[in-house]
């Protein structure tokens, strides 16, 4: 783990944002324009996707992936100028948020400058042209960070967007030499102390493809030494399997717990239900009140919650990476869940849940209950994924407890309470 990572993390939330679909403009004013609503639903942090430009060969879609592309130390021209990111970053910082970039590391689009100025440092096919070594990433081209001149590179222009922003999440980061990411983080932490450094780790199915194929593949114990989040996708699969009806809660529960024990004991996962590639939360998971619990285990799990655009609205399209596809915000499916993420966040804040010994347990496949401890300070959660009454056991002492979601007063009786299909949160000593 990096040394220095905070555990006060834990009690943050990240506001995602795709600056293209966020609005109908597109743009970086428009997205400024609404910080204040973000701020009000608790985010601490705002993470810009690719601020880029786009590649224009071998494009995907009409517009294409903010991820494939071609000059990382300039704007994309259709969110507007660096003055306006300028703007938007000032304006973040007014708020008290930080701000975050994505940092898309492993490759860039086939018609980048780098690929004109140093094509030495990409990757080459036996044929000696532009490839990938990854699955169906025909709009992108690798590079080869077996040459230092390109870390030179690299760095300095971590170090250059630094000057205004306050960290990166980095794309397939498992992908790069974990070597040259504790060198970026030493050298952009003398421009920006304390910068955020979040991980787009990969699924453990995905790590043995790639070593099996002889390229890099980190893991998340390799990935903390040099970031301080990492996404959960180590457990990921499971959730997903119980979903689908492929697995058990248990499993998924299992899953969760493992990483007590493996991580280092700062660890800090980016817990989410959704991001802008992963399905939407309500289309998996229609049902409002199994949707809300589902919501509000997120915000109780150790780490930083993320919520990515439109998530607050219970959205359940998928904005697409390569086409104009503007988040719905009034749209007839929305259901308004900003309150609620809101008394999560506020929740969140809560010292109990800087720094604990936490536990997941699965009831059946009918709900999750959960717990942080330490000291002798105790919260359990209780998260019904079938929306009915039912009694759950809890690992707390008979009485009446305060539940912070509801406001009201809560009953533990013979080792368990009364649910009605919402999600609790109980604090007891």
């Amino acid at each position: 783990m990096a040394d220095n990572t905070s555990k006060k993390l834990r009690n943050q939330m990240m506001y995602q944002v795709f600056v293209r679909n966020f609005s109908a403009e597109g743009t970086f004013k428009k997205v400024e324009e609404e910080l204040d609503r973000i701020k009000a639903l608790g985010a601490d942090v705002i993470w810009l996707m690719p601020i880029h430009p786009i590649g224009k060969v071998k494009r995907k879609g009409t517009l294409g992936s903010p991820y494939a592309i071609s000059d990382y130390r300039a704007v994309n021209p259709e969110f507007g100028t660096l003055d306006d990111f300028k703007s938007l970053v000032a304006a973040v910082h007014d708020r008290g948020m930080r701000c975050i970039i994505d940092v898309v590391y492993n490759h860039t689009s086939p018609d980048s400058v780098l690929s004109r100025e140093h094509p030495e440092w990409f990757y080459h096919k036996p044929d000696g042209s532009f490839g990938n070594r990854v699955g169906d990433w025909s709009d992108i081209i690798d590079l080869d960070y077996s040459n230092k001149e390109l870390w030179r590179y690299q760095i300095d222009t971590l170090k250059y967007w630094a000057q205004w922003v306050d960290g990166f999440r980095c794309d397939v980061a498992p992908l790069i030499p974990i070597a040259f990411w504790e060198q970026a983080r030493a050298e952009v932490g003398e421009v920006r102390p304390n910068a955020l450094w979040l991980s787009e780790s990969v699924e453990p199915e995905f790590i043995m493809y790639l070593r099996s194929c002889g390229l890099t593949a980190h893991s998340d114990c390799e990935i903390y030494r040099a970031f301080d989040l990492s996404y959960d996708y180590d457990c990921y699969g499971e959730f997903k399997d119980f979903l689908y009806g492929k697995g058990s809660l248990q499993a998924y529960a299992d899953a969760v717990n493992r990483q007590e024990y493996t991580f280092p004991d700062n660890y800090v996962k980016l817990r989410f239900l959704e991001n802008h590639d992963q399905t939407r939360a309500r289309f998996f998971l229609p049902d409002i009140s199994t949707l809300k619990s589902m919501t509000a285990f997120m915000f109780f799990q150790k780490g930083m919650a993320l919520v990515y655009c439109g998530q607050e609205l219970a959205l359940p399209h998928l904005p697409s990476l390569f086409d104009k596809d503007t988040v719905d915000w009034n749209g007839a499916e929305a259901v308004d869940l900003s309150g609620f993420i809101a008394k999560l966040a506020r929740i969140k804040r809560m010292d109990i849940f800087t720094d604990s010994v936490y536990r997941v347990r699965a009831v059946g496949d009918e709900a999750l209950t959960a717990s942080h401890e330490k000291n002798g300070a105790k919260a359990v959660g209780v998260f019904p994924l079938r929306g009915q009454t039912s009694f759950i056991p809890v690992d707390l002492p008979d009485g009446t407890y305060s539940e912070l979601i509801s406001g009201a007063g809560t009953e533990v009786f013979r080792g368990g309470v009364i649910c009605r299909g919402e999600p609790m949160i109980l604090i007891g000593n």
